[in-house]
């Protein structure tokens, strides 16, 4: 099994954005742990991450051809991309949405997701661990569906 990891607008700036919200955890070090945790459930995980909404709308394209799912933490476009959902939805693999923070006790405006709906989860507030539950529960996700 191959997973797809996206990380939104301004997640290279974890570690040192606003560490009171987000943690001290960069993207490197979530990477690396979503790689210990792949190898243990017998899965490649590869990420990318952009600034750039059309970067991450041709990666979703391009990937779709070698993954079996996404897992994805839209940084920002969770709330204003109509784009970046009609992408995931268009491919037609599993994603799971990811938070570091827990998104409905924050501003009024981080609580509505474009992407919830169609995800097959969402894991929010929990820091990096959601990423790591994320993982988890696609890649089990992918393989009840595959009976």
């Amino acid at each position: 099994m191959r997973i797809a990891v996206i990380h939104g607008p301004n997640l290279r700036l974890l570690g040192k954005r606003e560490p009171e919200v987000y943690g001290t955890a960069t993207l490197t070090d979530i990477d690396v742990s979503l790689q210990q945790v792949g190898e243990t459930l017998g899965t490649e995980v590869e990420s990318f991450q952009s600034n750039i909404e059309g970067e991450i709308l041709d990666y979703i394209e391009e990937a779709s051809i070698r993954v079996d799912g996404f897992l994805v933490n839209p940084g920002g476009l969770t709330h204003t991309s109509v784009s970046f959902r009609d992408g995931l939805v268009g491919i037609g693999l599993p994603f799971v949405e990811v938070h570091l923070s827990n998104i409905t006790a924050r501003e009024r405006f981080r609580r509505h997701s474009f992407l919830a709906p169609v995800a097959a989860g969402v894991v929010f507030g929990f820091g990096v661990e959601s990423y790591l539950l994320g993982l988890r529960g696609l890649v089990a996700h992918i393989a009840n569906r595959k009976f």
